[in-house]
């Protein structure tokens, strides 16, 4: 292994799993949603074409797990030509010191992530206090010390194009990282959120585990900035897109996409804010 890259001495196995674990879905013709027990990956590029990028990285412990699904899904010694990084929290960059040795393929975050990734800035604690279940209470279980790619990460375009990905840009949306991204297609709508909204309500344990559906800010307990995050979801939600994978959860599309993701721009402080937690004392009296 790269002696440059480095995981936080906190870096372990989750043992927190979901029942779509190892199921992947075809979003679109070529746009793949592949589930690593609880957090999404996403494959972009036509599998007949074998050019491909990757979407985050997943848990700690998943390369081997990642890698076959690129084999399955674009035959053998398959490979992306880079790493797209919605944010570097542990589940979006578990294995993603593996994937770089493995692949050798650069790695892109937004400017305002790097520092997380290059063993800068951690990210604030997770608070096990937050209103909303048994994910939340066992969150202090969940790395936070950064993680160092050196200079096998790069920041991303200035201008919102993304690196082989001519028809996508990227778009800032914070809240729940200073630095989250999200990645757009103008032609079809097509939305990758990241966490900046999710499709299941991740504090939940039985929610987390059945992958029961129900529209949901960013996690709650890794969530510091919840105005960034409102002004996010309203800034996705004005793309109007037609088909949206999320970090966790199942995909969601057509009407019911729309339906929710207007609902949650709308009554976000009702549905994602939680009313308490150490990141949410300004929220209290609403």
């Amino acid at each position: 292994m790269d002696k440059e890259l480095t995981y936080g001495s906190d870096y372990k196995y989750i043992p927190a799993t979901s029942v779509g674990s190892g199921i992947g879905i075809q979003v679109l013709p070529d746009v793949f949603s592949h589930t690593i027990q609880i957090v999404n990956i996403c494959f972009i590029g036509h599998p007949e074409k074998e050019e491909f990028v990757l979407v985050d990285a997943g848990m700690p412990e998943s390369a081997e797990m990642i890698i076959s699904a690129a084999e399955e899904h674009y035959g053998p010694g398959a490979k992306p030509s880079c790493i797209l990084l919605t944010h570097g929290h542990f589940d979006h960059v578990g294995a993603i010191i593996e994937l770089i040795n493995h692949w050798k393929v650069p790695v892109y975050a937004h400017q305002t992530e790097i520092p997380y990734l290059t063993n800068k800035m951690s990210y604030p604690e997770p608070d096990p206090t937050v209103e909303g279940g048994m994910i939340a209470k066992m969150s202090p279980l969940f790395p936070n010390e950064p993680i160092n790619l050196g200079d096998h990460v790069q920041a991303l375009p200035a201008d919102g194009k993304v690196p082989n990905l001519p028809e996508w840009r990227w778009i800032h949306t914070p809240g729940h990282t200073p630095g989250h991204v999200s990645f757009f297609r103008d032609t079809d709508k097509a939305l990758i959120a990241g966490d900046a909204f999710v499709t299941v309500k991740q504090e939940s344990l039985y929610k987390v585990l059945t992958q029961e559906q129900e529209i949901s800010g960013p996690p709650r307990y890794l969530t510091p900035d919840w105005d960034s995050a409102w002004q996010s979801v309203k800034t996705l939600e004005s793309l109007k897109p037609s088909a949206a994978i999320t970090g966790h959860g199942l995909p969601m599309t057509g009407e019911e996409l729309s339906k929710n993701l207007e609902m949650l721009a709308r009554d976000f402080d009702k549905i994602a804010i939680p009313d308490y937690g150490k990141f949410t004392d300004k929220y209290k009296n609403h």
